[in-house]
């Protein structure tokens, strides 16, 4: 058994585009698992939803038909997977828990083919379309860490990226690592903004991994589906927010070793930790402070 302390963590980040067959989706995904473990990853994400388009661009009753429960089908053919390739998975699904009660959740199985556990995302937007709050019940597991054989994972979601009080607490309960799987990218209708947004999204990430002294991990899927342009752009951040590795436009397999030495250098050269003023945030817990 590899030692959890080693001080390479190797990250897969699998990329891709998604059809309408979801079994063709998760085969081909799988695939590309299996390519990354044989690349050496230790550690396999994939990108948000992975095994249909992302179906929350419009509102329809028909695609809850999609969720499935957990455990369930797609959990078994993946716990298999994690278990024959000796890597730790992490994998995005739309989980139905109950009648008329659907969750956008990351599961991760370790190297041994267990389920470790579940993330239920927790900011759910509501945007040209992203109409996510049709679909999804927000998170009620709070923000979790996950003990793995390689390493200590923090798994968000997508729109969590964006908050840097799920990065902190994520960071606060000892993960090594944000891992975001992700469906971003712009509405045709605003193509002009692009470039910014996809600026303003790779600053948050690198700007979490620096805050917080830990890697970072966004997967994006890629192509165009319906009226969004996904970016694709996978990439990995140091904790001095350096870019490791980042795919581009097309569909792509990242491999990344993460030193586990570069956090202590962080957090010892930039001790944010350390300076917190913990007993002056009693605010962070209120919607507005600007009221009379």
């Amino acid at each position: 058994m590899s030692d959890p302390h080693a001080d390479l963590l190797r990250l897969g980040l699998v990329q891709t585009h998604a059809q309408a067959d979801a079994t063709a989706n998760l085969d081909h995904t799988r695939a590309l698992i299996r390519r990354a473990a044989e690349e050496g990853a230790q550690v396999v994400c994939t990108q948000e939803l992975f095994l249909t388009p992302y179906f929350c661009q419009v509102e329809s009753d028909e695609h809850f038909r999609l969720a499935e429960p957990i455990p369930g089908p797609t959990t078994t053919r993946l716990g298999e997977l994690a278990y024959e390739l000796g890597v730790v998975i992490v994998a995005s699904l739309f989980e139905k828990r109950a009648p008329g009660l659907f969750h956008n959740t990351a599961v991760v199985f370790d190297a041994d083919g267990s389920l470790v556990g579940r993330y239920r995302k927790m900011h759910i937007p509501d945007d040209p379309r992203f109409y996510e709050k049709y679909y999804f019940t927000p998170g009620d597991l709070g923000f979790r860490v996950f003990d793995t054989q390689f390493g200590r994972l923090g798994v968000l979601i997508c729109w969590d990226q964006w908050y840097p009080e799920a990065a902190r607490l994520t960071a606060l309960a000892g993960a090594e690592v944000l891992i975001y799987p992700t469906a971003i990218g712009t509405w045709q209708g605003e193509l002009e903004l692009k470039d910014a947004q996809h600026d303003a999204w790779r600053t948050i990430q690198r700007s979490h991994a620096i805050a917080n002294g830990v890697f970072v991990a966004a997967i994006n899927r890629v192509g165009t589906e319906d009226e969004l342009d996904f970016w694709g752009h996978s990439f990995v951040t140091a904790p001095d927010g350096s870019i490791l590795a980042e795919a581009n436009a097309e569909e792509a397999v990242v491999v990344v070793g993460c030193d586990r030495a570069q956090i202590d250098a962080a957090r010892e050269g930039w001790p944010f930790l350390r300076d917190r003023r913990i007993d002056a945030y009693d605010g962070l817990g209120e919607r507005w402070l600007g009221d009379e």
